[in-house]
């Protein structure tokens, strides 16, 4: 059995306030033709689908033709949903769905598969969708769940005790971050906010073994954290801290001991992301920066001074221009990196408060003496207003 392992659609997502449906939609597409191209049996979509409980209806369109064009390959579909996903919403028609196409949404049945056949014999797909602790204790309120750890733990113990009667070749889908994955800033902006980087919401690579292969959803970007334990990541680049890892899926082939093979399939990457760094009229005329002129472009601008309308004068050479990202250079001593609010406390002359808000406000640039002494009249005479 020849399976594709993908995750983390994320239909509907933007990208700096800047659709990308039709990105997606073409990426997609090359899946489709991938499945295809490579005969696969069973496409796994390892929940976040969409980007959003109550995605709009256009989103619904890119999904359903997409499912469309999986099936008319032959492969059978295996989705889960995901946190960005509603359960309810994605599963509820689950029931009506043709033949070939089983959503996985309900924490009521995990540890009962999806068992789809080849000429080896069965294979058992479980779906463990995400699981919020507070609303699966009413399913199982004879186990302790506050922890993402403790309720996929809970539930891959019923995925093995299922396997355990059934026998046979098994996967298991989940979309959780697992140990093993480095804790890196971009990281904790990749999981959900409620997903703290401690223990207690991280699951342990030891809760997934039994299964002949683990697809995993949840992280962006592609990872194997043992060989049959592994990430896809996303079809799409969604921020420019991913620009540096490949889109596709993995290609796993089961034959009738297990996992034969291993697989990577490249997606296309419809516009390159590129982070240029510089000042602000270096970027605009520097003729070695032509060739990413059709980029999405994060200008980290080092000007030690505010510039004026600095996006409107990057879009005009960089159309695709989507954010800006202020980094000043001082010459020097190393820059302050506190807050001007942990810089002015009690006790702080009022002279002092200014000359740091300014050197907060210009990124470096403290009043000039010719300021400092217009401040301090400015101050003497407020006083002796205020002491009239």
């Amino acid at each position: 059995m020849r399976i594709l392992h993908t995750s983390d659609w994320h239909i509907g997502r933007s990208f700096h306030g800047n659709s990308t449906l039709d990105a997606l939609e073409q990426v997609l597409d090359e899946l489709v033709a991938q499945v295809r191209e490579h005969s696969v049996d069973v496409v796994i979509v390892a929940g976040d689908v969409f980007d959003s409980s109550m995605p709009a209806a256009d989103c619904y369109g890119v999904l359903t033709r997409a499912l469309t064009g999986i099936r008319e390959t032959s492969a059978r579909v295996v989705v889960t949903s995901g946190n960005h996903d509603s359960a309810a919403r994605l599963g509820f028609l689950a029931p009506l769905l043709e033949d070939g196409v089983h959503v996985l949404t309900d924490a009521a049945v995990v540890g009962t598969p999806i068992t789809l056949s080849d000429e080896h014999g069965p294979v058992h797909f479980y779906g463990v969708p995400y699981l919020e602790p507070a609303l699966v204790r009413r399913t199982w309120p004879e186990v302790t769940l506050r922890t993402q750890g403790q309720v996929v733990g809970h539930a891959m113990s019923l995925v093995n005790a299922d396997r355990a009667e059934r026998g046979g070749r098994s996967v298991a889908i989940a979309h959780c971050f697992a140990a093993g994955v480095e804790p890196t800033p971009q990281l904790e902006r990749e999981v959900r906010q409620d997903l703290r980087q401690g223990s207690l919401d991280v699951v342990p690579l030891s809760d997934f073994k039994g299964p002949d292969y683990v697809a995993l959803g949840h992280i962006h970007g592609r990872a194997e954290l043992a060989p049959q334990i592994r990430y896809s990541g996303a079809p799409l680049h969604y921020s420019f801290g991913e620009a540096h890892k490949p889109r596709g899926s993995w290609l796993v082939d089961l034959d009738a001991d297990g996992v034969s093979d291993i697989a990577w399939l490249d997606l296309p990457v419809p516009r390159r992301l590129t982070v240029l760094r510089g000042e602000l009229e270096d970027l605009l005329e520097n003729p070695a920066l032509d060739a990413h002129i059709d980029d999405w472009i994060c200008a980290v601008l080092t000007d030690r001074l505010p510039q004026r309308e600095p996006m409107r004068r990057l879009r005009e050479r960089f159309p695709y221009c989507a954010t800006i990202d202020l980094q000043p250079e001082r010459d020097g001593e190393a820059a302050d990196t506190r807050t001007y609010r942990e810089r002015v406390g009690r006790g702080v002359p009022d002279p002092q408060v200014i000359d740091d808000f300014l050197d907060h406000v210009r990124r470096g640039e403290r009043a000039s003496d010719d300021e400092r002494q217009l401040l301090a009249d400015v101050i003497s005479e407020h006083r002796a207003q205020a002491t009239a």
